[in-house]
């Protein structure tokens, strides 16, 4: 069962995880541009890419694994999130999280598309997820301190996705000699009111819901075993 209310997180945990919470790890700081513009692959005209070399033999198997994680779990983050913002959003969730209207990457690829296409869509989209969960951990944080559990999902969540973040930094660095992708990310919930705050929140879980699930079922074919 979930519960919505816990003990008070540690003296000095407030705040830390939410600092590292839509921060990329290096080598994928070594790719990300945070520009308002529309994101796109750039190749690199050199003879390597930066970093390649620390790729893990199972970076595509630990791939497959992050996604599937993340597709299992969205939902019950997201209904979580709901029940921890109470009314109205519990009762109207339909009508206030409706998705249509704010930013949400676009995904365009399907099965049939060319791997690095695929790979490229799926970096601007948890690039870009990354980044709205760090906004919504530190909304939570200062608006439901005491949802323990919902916190430590958002936490894991991003945790996952970072790492997630990492290994296709590696496969596209390593496979494709791409280094540099533009991402474009979505709106800053800073100086909201706690509705709004919320609001976005549930939105962009929302759509997130809905778009994992489209690329699981587009990503992880591409990350079989040959």
């Amino acid at each position: 069962m979930w519960e919505c209310c816990g003990a008070p997180r540690p003296e000095g945990r407030r705040g830390s995880a939410c600092r590292g919470a839509g921060v990329v790890p290096f080598m994928a700081l070594l790719l990300l541009q945070r520009r308002p513009v529309a994101g796109r692959a750039l190749l690199v005209t050199g003879s390597s890419c930066p970093g390649h070399g620390l790729c893990r033999s199972n970076v595509q198997e630990q791939t497959r694994r992050q996604v599937a994680l993340l597709n299992a779990t969205a939902q019950d983050l997201f209904s979580l999130y709901l029940k921890c913002q109470g009314e109205p959003f519990s009762s109207e969730s339909d009508k206030l999280c409706n998705p249509t209207g704010i930013f949400f990457p676009a995904f365009r690829v399907n099965r049939t598309s060319e791997r690095k296409e695929v790979m490229v869509a799926m970096y601007k989209l948890f690039a870009f997820l990354n980044a709205s969960l760090g906004n919504i951990t530190r909304d939570q944080e200062e608006l439901n301190p005491t949802a323990k559990e919902l916190l430590d999902r958002l936490h894991n969540t991003t945790k996952t996705t970072r790492g997630l973040i990492s290994n296709l930094t590696c496969l596209l660095c390593k496979n494709y000699n791409i280094f540099q992708v533009d991402v474009r990310y979505g709106e800053s919930s800073k100086g909201k009111s706690a509705f709004k705050k919320k609001q976005q929140g549930c939105q962009v879980l929302r759509k997130y819901v809905q778009v994992i699930g489209q690329a699981a079922r587009v990503l992880l074919p591409h990350l079989s075993p040959s």
